[in-house]
């Protein structure tokens, strides 16, 4: 029980220490704000970058690519919903064609002049799409709705041709293997192409319809719900970090040898150090979502909890690593630097700048070497992708990975008596 009174003394000096210099508390309380209100600023009332989808035919007209394409155009795009595409057709294909090379255009979808004889015909044909080497999105989305159209293409004419197999077959049964009602034939075979719909149905509008599934029914796109874990990540682990240098003067100055000849243990001088951390970090947790849910609307998504939890693990992980990087430096000076080295190298690369999801494969798949890439992953999980609990169940791992992992080498490493320096 002593020990523990020990532990809980030392934790509330480093807190109330954190309180009383104002310039740490501005730093990484209130100066991250500066960035979110200013990113949230950035991104509000952004213009509606409306993916857009061209198509182009090289058949003549009269085709069935003019129908298709005639019957999926865009014609008014004020009335589209959010996150519907704008189709548009573009009439000359080499026109579009230099447009890509020129890269004024991402790319388009194209008909080949063959289409209608190779549907009817049986043969096939093969749509072509055309990209900017860089387009990677509108390669995927007209990628996309090539199979769509091609799979929609295929169900018609397999529908087609085994109606018309059951009625020729029914009509040859029905007159005896005869002739006198197979001139009814090619009337009921119009019947099966004439468009049918149900009673009261209304018309379709495009040959291709374009669905969008919502995952927890998110009304807008909030700028914070990305910008404010991100920045969560950053400044408590670098207040963690930097609290390694407070540690190291301390050892300087004897501060923690005149604890242990006070009787207090050096597990406790340890776990006080640690839990000092910790509460700092539980402090800027609480005014960030505060802050972030009453000013900025950021929203913790289907599953509340696990964002708070996925935010302590953060705080824990944060903690023990500071406590870690106190027994790597040997100077204030040194502990200092390794600390602001350390968070600005890590921030980044771990998506505390900007989303993990928009850069390149290769950066994703590094950021998992960083405790912030599995952080922010899990917070875009929960806050923009609609997940619940049990999808950031490995995030969580991970950061309790981490935690285990710094917390073991500087309980290894962690001493209380100063190095000696030239």
């Amino acid at each position: 029980m002593r020990q523990l009174r020990h532990v809980w003394f030392i934790a509330l000096k480093d807190l109330k220490l954190f309180f009383l210099d104002r310039t740490a508390f501005l730093m990484f309380v209130l100066f991250p704000f500066m960035f979110i209100t200013l990113f949230s600023l950035m991104s509000t009332g952004a213009e509606d970058t409306r993916l857009e989808l061209h198509l182009v035919t090289r058949e003549e007209k009269g085709g069935l690519s003019y129908d298709i394409i005639k019957s999926m155009e865009t014609k008014e795009a004020s009335r589209l919903k959010p996150g519907e595409p704008k189709i548009i057709w573009d009439k000359d294909y080499d026109k579009a064609y230099r447009a890509v090379k020129r890269h004024k255009l991402d790319g388009f979808l194209a008909f080949p002049s063959d289409f209608t004889q190779g549907v009817t015909a049986g043969y096939g044909a093969e749509l072509k799409v055309v990209t900017d080497a860089e387009a990677t999105n509108a390669r995927a989305a007209l990628d996309g709705l090539a199979h769509g159209v091609a799979s929609q293409v295929g169900v018609e004419q397999v529908a087609n041709k085994a109606t018309m197999g059951v009625m020729i077959g029914q009509m040859m049964a029905a007159s005896g293997g005869g002739s006198s009602d197979l001139t009814n034939i090619g009337s009921m075979i119009q019947k099966i192409f004439a468009p049918q719909q149900p009673a009261g149905a209304q018309a379709q509008e495009t040959f291709v319809q374009f669905k969008t599934k919502k995952v927890g029914e998110r009304e807008a796109e909030n700028p914070s719900d990305w910008v404010i874990p991100g920045y969560l990540v950053m400044f408590v682990f670098f207040a963690a970090a930097i609290s390694a240098e407070m540690i190291v003067r301390e050892r300087q100055n004897h501060t923690l040898e005149r604890l242990l000849a006070s009787s207090v243990k050096q597990e406790s001088i340890l776990g006080g150090v640690f839990l000092g951390n910790l509460a700092k970090g539980l402090v800027q947790i609480l005014i960030f979502w505060t802050a972030g849910i009453l000013v900025f609307k950021a929203d913790l998504g289907l599953s509340p909890a696990a964002v708070i939890l996925l935010s302590i693990l953060t705080v824990v992980m944060s903690a023990a690593f500071g406590v870690m990087l106190a027994t790597f430096a040997k100077t204030r000076r040194s502990a200092g630097s390794m600390a602001v080295l350390a968070s600005l190298v890590l921030a980044p690369l771990g998506g505390c700048w900007w989303p993990l999801f928009i850069t390149p494969k290769w950066m994703q798949s590094l950021a998992k070497i960083t405790p912030h890439g599995w952080a922010t992953t899990g917070f875009n999980k929960l806050m923009m992708f609609g997940g619940d609990f049990s999808s950031v169940v490995p995030e969580m791992l991970a950061l309790i990975g981490f935690a285990v992992a710094f917390g073991v080498i500087a309980v290894v490493r962690f001493r209380v008596s100063a190095v000696e320096t030239a």
